[in-house]
């Protein structure tokens, strides 16, 4: 690892730190500086044709997430992937993985005391106007317009729904599209709510999913959390 990647790493960490409290765990590995190799029962998981990218992607992802389980005092195990194709966390345990070419990270807490959480990683690029339409609401796009850089709130849109779906599948074990929340965002305190447009038990329809995000080191980054 470079001085200037090392120094990248401490910024993107340094970034992500503070939107968790201290009982939730969180690491951050580069897919790009050769991460740890995953354990068997993970690499199982890859499809044998799998590119190197993926390779490194999910080698650095379950990598943090190992780092992650062991800031919580829980000796690294293997995190397999569930038939639903969700990382399958040992039972005392939630969490969440994300990553980028550059960047993966991960998160997890103990499960008598989060019941879900989520997090979502992306480069900071505004996202294309042609797929705003299909991430975004017609009011989410109208808040867009209003905005200075709608590209990349676009972008951040989509990152805090990922964000919360993650979260909330922990709990529902359900699949929707992103017309099944709609966000209200609040740039001056770095948060944004998700609202259910429709029931997905066991939530109903107006539930929401609180929010957090951070913009910065060529990264957005958004949280969602459940606490038990």
């Amino acid at each position: 690892m470079t001085a200037e990647s090392s120094t990248q790493e401490m910024a993107r960490l340094a970034l992500v730190r503070p939107l968790f409290d201290r009982d939730v765990g969180v690491a951050l590995v580069n897919p790009l500086a050769d991460p740890p190799a995953p354990f068997a029962a993970e690499t199982a998981c890859l499809s044998p044709n799998a590119v190197d990218k993926r390779r490194r992607e999910f080698a650095a992802g379950r990598a943090a997430a190992h780092q992650a389980m062991a800031q919580l005092g829980h000796a690294p195990v293997a995190i397999p992937v569930a038939k639903n194709r969700a990382p399958l966390w040992p039972s005392a345990l939630v969490g969440s993985i994300t990553h980028t070419r550059s960047c993966a990270m991960a998160v997890v807490a103990a499960k008598s005391a989060v019941q879900g959480l989520g997090i979502d990683v992306e480069e900071d690029k505004p996202l294309a106007d042609e797929l705003w339409s299909a991430i975004c609401s017609a009011q989410e796009q109208d808040w867009l317009r209003q905005q200075d850089n709608p590209g990349q709130l676009a972008k951040l849109m989509f990152s805090a729904k990922e964000a919360a779906y993650k979260c909330q599948f922990t709990v529902s074990e359900r699949y929707y599209g992103f017309d099944g929340m709609e966000l209200t965002i609040n740039l001056q305190e770095c948060r944004f709510s998700a609202r259910f447009c429709a029931d997905q038990p066991p939530f109903t329809c107006g539930d929401h999913i609180s929010g957090r995000f951070a913009i910065g080191a060529g990264l957005i980054v958004t949280t969602a959390e459940l606490r038990s």
